[in-house]
């Protein structure tokens, strides 16, 4: 670690790296290369016994990637993290690291349609349950859970719905039962670090904001260490019974003398050797790029946004607009008690003649960008029920906030006068 500090301004530029050993530079180096040259054979039979950390191969290792996960790990409080090379590649990966057929996990309905649709089919065929439940009572989570829940997993800020999750009231409640609660922090990143609320596993798409200007496809997963897997052997048998995938490996075992690493171990040493969906050397260096100005933008994304959705609030052609400096109650209160640092960047609204309404918005957008992303500097928009959540029934729609005549938008860091002038003449052709 090249600093200690706890500010998200300085990780985001000195954790994990301070200059390059060989040239002394300060910038990352990309290192593209597939393999690394061993010293001799006990060294190779050393780094593939896990009994010496090294670099095998870049489908497992990459230099490159090594700093973006020391930075991303250090910024959300975790103790190492694994580079992937999407945010879908995450969500799997964080679920069937401990899951296999046969078990189940619980899951918020507040999910984005990709990860929906991963869950409830792509999974199902690989004979893992994906139970969902409404996170408005944290204790359904509770109730949905059995012998064979491994694990529960939601977003801090759900896209689109946008009604913060209750991150410490579900851990507590995992904490109870030898339950981890794995949350993706995709649309929250500085804003929130749901370790610190009890998240044992933290995940983003690295694509969004992270890598903030919408040119690389990554994801990471973050190991908070702060999960006794051990404790719970009965309900956590990848980690804790030999895998004849490793030699036998325990990985709560062999991996003691690492530290409190035992789930993103077995995650890159299993699933990323054997499924192989590393994230290129030449992505993590753009995400490297993005991350040093994460917390700047994240500040003006949250600016703006507020600024947007008050000024939307008083539209006479919008029913509804949907974000969280707009809510009250108990919704009003988990959004100021986990998003400490900002209020998000997305808003959603809905118009009040419906879907039609809706599509003749967005093709009358001008300086908005129409695409299937979050998390650009540019400002975004798109109508979820044809495209991001298309792929959902009308009533798993509902259940993750989509309505027919949904708008959701992504605000960028352009200068407020600007969007508010592009957003009223795109109204105003309704």
């Amino acid at each position: 670690m090249a600093t200690n500090s706890k500010h998200p301004e300085t990780l985001v530029l000195h954790a994990g790296y301070r200059s390059d050993p060989a040239t002394n530079a300060v910038a990352v180096p990309i290192y593209q290369t597939t393999s690394y040259q061993f010293r001799d054979t006990q060294h190779a039979s050393n780094l593939f016994g896990l009994a010496e950390l090294g670099n095998i191969y870049t489908r497992i290792m990459n230099p490159t990637n090594d700093v973006l996960e020391q930075r991303v790990a250090a910024l959300e409080g975790g103790v190492a993290a694994l580079c992937l090379g999407s945010g879908q590649a995450a969500s799997l990966f964080a679920v069937q690291n401990i899951c296999h057929a046969g078990d189940n996990f619980v899951a918020s309905t507040d999910l984005y349609g990709g990860t929906w649709n991963l869950f409830a089919n792509t999974l199902k065929t690989m004979g893992i349950e994906c139970r969902f439940v409404d996170p408005a009572d944290p204790e359904n989570f509770r109730r949905a859970t059995d012998a064979k829940t491994r694990c529960y997993y939601a977003e801090t800020l759900p896209n689109p719905k946008l009604t913060v999750f209750p991150i410490g009231e579900v851990a507590r409640i995992g904490r109870e039962l030898g339950i981890p609660l794995i949350m993706d922090n995709t649309a929250s990143p500085v804003l929130c670090r749901p370790i610190d609320h009890g998240a044992a596993i933290v995940m983003h798409s690295t694509t969004k904001y992270i890598g903030g200007h919408g040119t690389s496809i990554g994801g990471i997963l973050v190991d908070g260490g702060n999960f006794d897997w051990e404790k719970h052997k009965d309900r956590f048998p990848m980690l804790n019974t030999p895998d004849p995938s490793y030699h036998g490996a325990v990985w709560t075992q062999a991996t003691k003398p690492m530290g409190p690493v035992a789930y993103i171990i077995k995650a890159r040493v299993t699933l990323l050797r054997d499924i192989g969906a590393p994230m290129s050397p030449f992505n993590a260096f753009m995400f490297i790029q993005g991350l040093e100005t994460l917390p700047l933008r994240m500040r003006v994304h949250c600016d703006n946004a507020n600024a947007v959705a008050r000024h939307l609030s008083g539209h006479a052609k919008i029913a509804k607009v949907i974000h969280p400096s707009l809510m009250s109650g108990e919704a009003r209160r988990r959004a100021d008690t986990y998003l400490s640092r900002g209020l998000g960047a997305l808003v959603g609204f809905e118009l009040k003649n419906g879907v039609d309404a809706g599509r003749k918005f967005i093709d009358n957008l001008k300086m908005f960008y129409h695409v299937a992303n979050i998390g650009d500097a540019r400002s975004l928009a798109i109508h979820p029920a044809s495209t991001t959540h298309s792929q959902l029934t009308p009533e798993e729609q509902a259940q993750t906030g989509v309505t027919p005549g949904y708008v959701r938008l992504s605000i960028g860091i352009e200068h407020i006068e600007d969007i508010l002038a592009d957003l009223d003449q795109a109204l105003a052709a309704v």
